[in-house]
């Protein structure tokens, strides 16, 4: 075992055929149940993973170091082990920055809502406030700002979907409906299968800017290799594999 992505149900993951393009390494998919962690950890069985939903949270305690980003986030979605120590790190930073700039909606001074309340959503809010939006505020089910109480929000200009709402195999949902927002000038969505959920047909429909969570994924991936590779890994290979996908 090599390298490979931690998450509870991966048949929608392009990860191993994105990784293949960084290198000649095994990428598996391991899929485990939160009764399993513990013992997926103690064996330690691995160089390197990416972790996904709902884990990256769960495997900070399972690490012996932490990166400044991931500590400050409190959310991990790479593990290197060095020597049967293992040092978490949080690529996602980098990867929801490139998907923002790669989309050209500009989000300084600007009300963002990022639905979701999980790792995801912790990382897409420090990278908003990082680009100077005036106002983040998370909508989660039980929180303060909740989906019953979202119609405080509708004056919100970007919004971010970091739920798997709409993801593959359960494509008929959407998060929310963006013909109640009527300011809103970019949306963002994590998922990447579908290529355009819902939620972003919408957004097409509406003439409102908008991106999948491709090329996040993608760029978040290629700064994971360059953690399990100890190399310097070029950004233009970002865009040459999103167009693979594309096609």
């Amino acid at each position: 075992m090599e390298f490979g992505l931690l998450g509870r149900k991966l048949s929608h993951s392009y990860s191993p055929q994105i990784h293949s393009f960084f290198g000649d390494y095994k990428y598996e998919l391991f899929e485990k149940e939160p009764c399993e962690l513990s013992s997926f950890f103690y064996s330690k069985n691995f160089k390197g993973i990416n972790v996904t939903i709902p884990y990256k949270k769960d495997v900070i305690k399972y690490c012996d170091e932490l990166s400044s980003v991931a500590k400050q986030l409190s959310s991990v979605n790479t593990i290197v082990n060095t020597n049967g120590r293992l040092f978490g790190y949080n690529t996602d930073f980098f990867g929801f920055s490139y998907m923002i700039k790669k989309a050209k909606i500009d989000v300084e001074n600007k009300k963002a809502i990022v639905l979701g309340s999980g790792g995801a959503s912790v990382t897409c809010c420090a990278v908003l406030k990082n680009l100077d939006a005036k106002e983040v505020i998370v909508i989660s089910r039980n929180g303060e700002n909740n989906y019953y109480n979202l119609n405080k929000h509708f004056d919100a200009q970007i919004i971010v979907n970091a739920t798997p709402v709409g993801m593959y195999p359960n494509v008929n949902e959407s998060i929310i409906d963006l013909n109640d927002f009527e300011k809103c000038e970019g949306v963002f969505d994590l998922i990447y299968n579908p290529d355009k959920t819902l939620f972003l047909q919408q957004a097409e429909q509406l003439n409102i800017k908008f991106s999948n969570g491709l090329s996040m994924l993608i760029a978040q991936a290629k700064q994971s290799a360059e953690l399990f590779l100890d190399k310097i890994i070029d950004d233009n290979i970002i865009e040459k594999i999103e167009k693979e996908f594309i096609l």
